[in-house]
C-alpha cells in the first residue's frame, strides 16, 4: 500500500519558538507548476508587536556578548546552512528557480554568513577611534548597537537578499524582525528551522511570513523599531520614510524597482554595519 505524503505545516520563527499567527489565517503557497504546497501563515500586526517584544527581550544579552562569540555563531548559521544546503535549495526551486540558480544563490547565502561573522569581532577597530584632542584628556568613540531593527526583505533572491539585510544587522549585538518575502515564503521558514537549531539566542532573529499591505504601516510607525532595513516599491519607502519620520528611527531603503544584484561584491560591505550602529564619544582626563 503506497504511503500518503505528510503535508508540512510551516510556522513562522518568533522568540525562539515556532508559532502559527495570531489572527490563525493563512495563505495558500503554490510550487512552481502551479500545484497547492502548503499553507503559509498571515502574519498580522500583533505579530509584528509580538516579535518586537521578543527581540526586545534578547537584545541586551546579545548585546552583551563579545563580537568573537558573535562571529562564532554567525560561522556556525553558515556550517548549517552549508550542511542542509539541498534543502534550501529545493525551496528555492519550489519558488520558480533553476536547480543551478538554486544552488549558486544557496552558495552565495553561506559566503554572506562568513563574510560578516568575519567582520563581528574587528569593525569596531576600524569605525571606532581615538581622538586627538588639545587637552589632558582621551578621547574615545566607540560603537553601541541600536536595538531592535525592522527588515524587510525583496521578493526576488529570497533567501540570499534576507540573509545579506539581516546579517549586518545582527552581527553588531542588533536584534531583528524581518518579513519574507511575499511572493517566496519558504526559504525564510526553511532558515527559520535552523536559526531554531544553531547557537543564536532565541528572539535575536524573529522571521514573519504575510502580506507587506498589512504589515508595512506597524513597520514604519512601531516606536520600538530604532531602524528599518527594506527593499520597497516607491509606495512602501514613502510610508517608510513617514511613518520613521513621525517615530525617530534611521531607515535604509533600497528601491526595489532598481532590482539590486545580491550576489554582487557590492551587496556586502563594512558600512552595511555601520547604519545600523549608534557612537558615542567617552572622555577621560590623563593620568586619573
Amino acid at each position: 500500500m503506497p504511503r500518503l505524503p505528510i503535508t508540512k505545516t510551516p510556522k513562522v520563527y518568533v522568540g525562539g519558538a515556532f508559532i502559527r499567527s495570531e489572527s490563525g489565517r493563512t495563505y495558500p503557497l503554490e510550487d512552481a507548476d502551479g500545484h497547492f504546497f502548503a499553507n503559509v501563515p498571515q502574519c498580522t500586526r500583533k505579530d509584528v508587536r509580538n516579535a518586537v517584544e521578543a527581540a526586545a527581550k534578547a537584545g541586551p544579552g546579545w548585546a552583551k556578548r563579545t563580537g568573537y562569540n558573535r562571529g562564532q555563531i554567525l560561522y556556525r548559521l553558515a556550517e548549517m546552512l552549508e550542511a542542509r544546503s539541498a534543502e534550501m535549495a529545493d525551496s528555492l526551486e519550489l519558488g520558480g528557480a533553476t536547480e543551478a540558480a538554486a544552488r549558486q544563490e544557496t552558495s552565495a547565502a553561506i559566503d554572506r554568513l562568513i563574510y560578516y561573522a568575519g567582520w563581528a569581532d574587528k569593525y569596531e577597530q576600524v569605525l571606532g577611534n581615538v581622538n586627538p584632542v588639545a587637552g589632558p584628556f582621551f578621547n574615545f568613540t566607540v560603537t553601541e548597537p541600536m536595538g531592535i531593527v525592522g527588515v524587510i526583505a525583496p521578493d526576488p533572491a529570497p533567501l540570499l537578499a534576507l540573509v545579506s539585510l539581516l546579517a549586518p544587522v545582527i552581527v553588531s549585538g542588533n536584534t531583528a524582525v524581518a518579513l519574507a518575502s511575499e511572493a517566496q515564503p519558504y526559504p525564510a521558514i526553511t532558515l527559520g528551522e535552523m536559526l531554531a537549531t544553531s547557537d543564536l539566542p532565541g528572539g535575536v532573529v524573529n522571521l514573519l511570513t504575510g502580506f507587506r499591505k498589512e504589515m508595512v504601516p506597524t513597520f514604519a510607525t512601531h516606536t520600538h523599531f530604532r531602524a528599518l532595513s527594506a527593499v520597497a516599491s516607491a509606495a512602501d519607502r514613502k510610508a517608510l520614510a513617514l511613518g520613521a519620520a513621525e517615530s525617530v528611527k534611521r531607515i535604509h531603503l533600497v528601491a526595489a524597482e532598481d532590482n539590486p544584484d545580491w550576489s554582487d561584491a557590492a551587496a556586502q560591505s563594512l558600512y552595511a554595519i555601520r547604519e545600523f550602529l549608534e557612537f558615542k564619544t567617552t572622555w577621560h582626563p590623563i593620568g586619573v
